[in-house]
Parts: structure tokens; sequence; C-alpha cells
């Protein structure tokens, strides 16, 4: 199965674009990733703070199949609703350095829409590591929710 969303990591590079096309109006999309209710279902995590303007933060937390809680957090740095949001990222607790992240909303029809994400690591290796994860099908799965979700 061709997974929809696109992940572009460039070799030597410490960035990566994430690209999604919804079949979902963009103010629809935005509120997947601002109403914490929603955040939850798609995320499968309870969000313990979502403060969704500048300077504003979030908090989110989710147990794994043994039991350990793992949060992740980090500071909203740009929030135009509708358009974009500019966050730090940070799993607490890992070896991963905290990340930059520059999410675009866009609009292509009434009824469809894309996201881009662009992520900035603190390093090619630190990428690197993430991308050894099951990132891009974590990443699949977690927009296929939302999708069906919001089309619910």
């Amino acid at each position: 199965m061709e997974q929809k969303t696109k992940v572009d990591a460039r070799d030597g590079q410490q960035d990566l674009v994430i690209t999604r096309e919804f079949d979902l109006p963009l103010d629809l999309l935005f509120t997947a990733y601002v109403e914490p209710e929603i955040v939850e279902q798609w995320m499968g995590t309870k969000v313990l703070k979502l403060e969704n303007k500048k300077h504003g933060g979030y908090q989110f937390e989710t147990t794994d199949p043994k039991g350990n809680k793992h949060r992740f957090n980090g500071v909203i740095h740009d929030f135009i609703s509708n358009s974009k949001i500019t966050r730090t990222f940070e799993m607490e607790n890992t070896p991963f350095a905290v990340q930059l992240e520059f999410l675009e909303f866009e609009e292509l029809t009434s009824g469809t829409s894309k996201l881009t994400m662009h992520v900035v690591y603190k390093s090619a290796e630190h990428r690197d590591q993430i991308l050894k994860l099951p990132f891009a099908q974590g990443i699949n799965m977690a927009h296929n929710r939302i999708q069906e979700i919001l089309n619910n």
C-alpha cells in the first residue's frame, strides 16, 4: 500500500520535509492540530497542555504497552490560524535533541488541503537516528487517522 505522507530526507542534511494532501477542508485539517480532543484521538496520546498561541506551549503523554509513560513537549514560537505553526519538539528522557518544526497548512480546493512540515534537527546524525525508527510508517499512520477521524 502506497504511503500518502511523503518524507523527503536528503543525504547529509540535518532536516527533512514531510508533505501530505488531505481530503479535508483547510480549517478542519488545522483543527486536528489545535483541538486537544482531536489531537488525542489521532496521536493516541493524552494532551496535558496545549496553548495555541505565540509563546505558548504543549505537553503530551503516551503510555507504551508495558505501562511506561513517555512525555513530549515544546514551545510554540509562531501561530497563525489555518496557516502555520512553528514549534519545538522534545521527547523527554531520550537521547534525541530538541527539533524545530515549521508546519504550513495550505488550501488546495474547498474540500482538500495540504500540510507541509519542515523539521530541522541538531545534526544530520540526529536526523538519521530518527529515520532509523519506524518514523515514516508512524507519521503515515497518524495522518491516516486524521483523515479517518475527521471524515466521520
